[in-house]
This record gives structure tokens, C-alpha cells and sequence, in this order.
């Protein structure tokens, strides 16, 4: 039985292919299926939308790498949130999600679903004493991201996993930020896991995707039927390059871990650094529970600079190497203020970033040009 991720990552759902003998998955941009008689269906394929064997390549290795039964792929990591929650909630639920969540999760909670009845509170994930206080009888679902974006904290998935069994709730983790290479939120008690693939899974920058892999059969069916009832799926061309991402992302994670601690140390020596945030610190307050439910500390680094806004934009616009631009988890460096930028959304609520804020997306390039690109950037902030 295959178990090493490496192995899982290159193989899973990618048997050679019989005819040919290919040994990676061809694209099949093809919209619908020729059928042996009425209801005669090859291999169960009749239509992309419920099916495509491209995309179910990739769900297969998905559901593998997480350690789940089924695996769905998405047009965006955001198509997949939307699905999930209104395959298990229903208008008048609750659900808690991280009191520094991504903006774009905030936005689809805030602005969308609130109109069709959810309610959602903001919770700090990291203290599960607060969590527990702010459970409700209606409660769903605990939503968790760790770390989360663009703040590095951290919460205790196992820990949550009690609170939402007592709760009869679904824990659901978005592991975005970590990868399945970093960490296991199902093994750790998660109901689901959440993913945009356009990140650390395609790693290249050049597709956008989104996933669920659930841990139970029963959950992974429903939100298959959901799937394809809304109908949000990956095409085939986005589900063959997002599998080809993962053939290497346990190595892109190593060199995104080594750089990131390279470029932490930088900052915590430079004068115009205020503060650095990354769970590999042992002074972040989640540092021990990271340790113990991550395999190593990640790429992304968040600091903040003397100055304030005016000045964080400053370094933002300075910077060459890294690039200016949102998203994250490519092999190129990026650089962004979330303030104005992928949390712009989140002004004025309970989850605005700090204006002094900076987010690195650290890439897998030699990691002294990566330091003295900062370094320039920086100056006198």
C-alpha cells in the first residue's frame, strides 16, 4: 500500500493510461460522452459537468494527499467555499469563523450568504475558550483557517475537533496557507478540508482552483451532488495543470520553508521592522501548537514596518524580485499590502488588517537575491 506523500502526490489517480501507455493524464476537452444504448454509460462518464476524467484524475490525488474519501475540484477556491456552505447549511444556521479570516471569505459570508439567511460571528480561532463561548445551539460550523491570511495565527485543529463534536457541528479547515504537504487537518479531526488550488497545490501561478476533500463517504456523496447541481467545476486544461503542480509541491515547500526562515531573520535584525509574524517564531503566540500540527512553518511572512501605511506602501512599491501582486504560493516571490489589497473588503469590520502591514508570498528563487531585493526595499521605509 502507497503511503509516502511524495509517491501519492506523483501517482495517485494517474495510472498509466492503458491504450497508450501515457504516463501523465491527457486533457479531455470534451463536453459530453458517447453512450453503449440508452443509460449505457462508459465508465460512468456522460456529461463534463457531473464528470470529466481529467478532473476526476485530480480528485482522486486530492482526496489522497489530504487522506480523505472523495476529492471535488473547483473553478476557484472561493466556488468551492460557496458549494460547501450551501450544501450543509440552511438560512438561520450559524457558523464561526477566524476573527482575522481572508477577505474574500469575509466578503462571500458578509455580503452574499448573510442574504440568504447564514449568520457568522468572528471568533479569535486561537483561544479555544472563546471559541467554546460563542457556539450556539444553531451553530453548523466551525470554519478554520491556520495560519490564517494575512495574520499567521494559528489555531489547535484537534482542539476545535472536540469543540465541534460536542457541538454537533462540522469542523471545516481551509488549508490553504499550509498545503496537504504541511499539514493533515483530517487526520487532526477536520470534517473537511478547504483549498484554493490556484495556490501552493498548482504552485505555478498560472491557473485558478479551488477544492473540498472530505474525511466522511456519506459528507463526500452530498457534496458531490452539489457539485454538479451548481455546477462550479474545474475544466479539464485547469484540472491537468493543477495535477501537474502537485507532482512537485512537496519539493517546492521544503525550498518555500527554507527561504521564508531565511527572510524572517532578515527582518527581525532591520531597524525599520516593527514586528514579524510567522509561526516558526517561538514568540508567536501559536508557535507550540504549529509545531505540533505542521510539519514545517510554511512561505508566507507577514511584518510591519515604521511608518505606518504610507510607508508599508513604500516598501510595496520599492520592491523588484518580489513581485507586486495578490495571490500567493507560486514559485515566484510576491509582495502586498493586504490593507488596500486582498483585504480591502474587510475595512471597517472586525477583520481589518493593520494599515502597516506587509504579506510576502516567498518564492523557491536563490534566496540572497530574495534578501537584498528586501533589503532595497526597505531603506528608510
Amino acid at each position: 500500500m502507497i503511503e509516502g506523500f511524495e509517491t501519492l502526490a506523483v501517482h495517485a489517480g494517474q495510472e498509466a493510461d492503458p491504450q497508450t501507455g501515457a504516463v501523465v493524464p491527457p486533457i479531455y476537452a470534451v463536453s459530453t460522452y458517447k453512450q453503449d444504448g440508452v443509460g449505457g454509460l462508459r465508465s460512468g462518464y456522460e456529461y463534463s459537468r457531473s464528470a470529466n476524467p481529467t478532473r476526476t484524475a485530480l480528485e482522486e490525488c486530492l482526496a489522497a494527499i489530504e487522506g480523505g474519501t472523495r476529492g471535488l475540484a473547483f473553478a476557484s477556491g472561493l466556488a468551492a467555499e460557496d458549494t460547501l456552505l450551501r450544501a450543509v447549511c440552511k438560512p438561520g444556521d450559524h457558523v464561526i469563523i477566524p476573527g482575522d479570516a481572508y477577505g474574500g471569505t469575509y466578503r462571500l459570508f458578509a455580503k452574499v450568504l448573510s442574504r440568504w439567511g447564514l449568520h457568522f460571528d468572528p471568533v479569535p480561532l486561537g483561544d479555544l475558550a472563546a471559541v467554546r463561548a460563542a457556539v450556539r445551539p444553531d451553530t453548523r460550523m466551525i470554519w478554520v483557517e491556520t495560519p490564517t491570511n494575512p495574520l499567521l495565527g494559528v489555531a489547535d485543529i484537534a482542539g476545535l475537533a472536540e469543540i465541534a463534536r460536542q457541538a454537533d457541528a462540522l469542523l471545516v479547515v481551509d488549508n490553504t496557507f499550509a498545503s496537504p504537504y504541511l499539514q493533515q487537518p483530517l487526520a487532526l479531526g477536520a470534517d473537511v478540508v478547504v483549498h484554493s488550488t490556484t495556490k501552493y497545490v498548482g504552485g505555478h501561478s498560472d491557473v485558478v482552483g479551488g477544492a473540498l476533500v472530505a474525511r466522511d463517504r456519506g459528507l463526500g456523496e452530498e457534496l458531490t451532488y452539489h457539485q454538479n447541481a451548481m455546477g462550479a467545476v474545474a475544466g479539464p486544461f485547469d484540472a491537468w495543470l493543477t495535477l501537474r503542480g502537485i507532482k512537485t509541491l512537496a519539493l517546492r515547500m521544503e525550498r518555500h520553508c527554507d527561504n521564508a526562515e531565511k527572510v524572517v531573520d532578515l527582518l527581525l535584525a532591520h531597524p525599520r521592522v516593527t514586528e514579524v509574524l510567522y509561526p516558526g517564531l517561538s514568540s508567536h503566540p501559536g508557535h507550540e501548537v504549529a509545531a505540533k500540527q505542521m510539519r514545517r512553518f510554511g512561505g508566507m511572512v507577514s511584518f510591519r514596518v515604521t511608518g505606518g501605511e504610507e510607508a508599508a506602501v513604500r516598501v510595496c512599491d520599492r520592491a523588484r524580485l518580489f513581485t507586486l501582486g495578490e495571490s500567493l504560493g507560486g514559485v515566484e516571490s510576491l509582495i502586498e499590502h493586504p490593507g488596500r489589497m486582498t483585504h480591502a473588503s474587510a475595512a471597517g469590520s472586525p477583520l481589518e488588517v493593520p494599515a502597516d502591514l506587509v504579506r510576502l508570498s516567498v518564492g523557491i528563487e536563490s534566496v540572497g537575491d530574495l534578501l537584498g531585493d528586501l533589503t532595497q526595499a526597505l531603506g528608510d521605509a
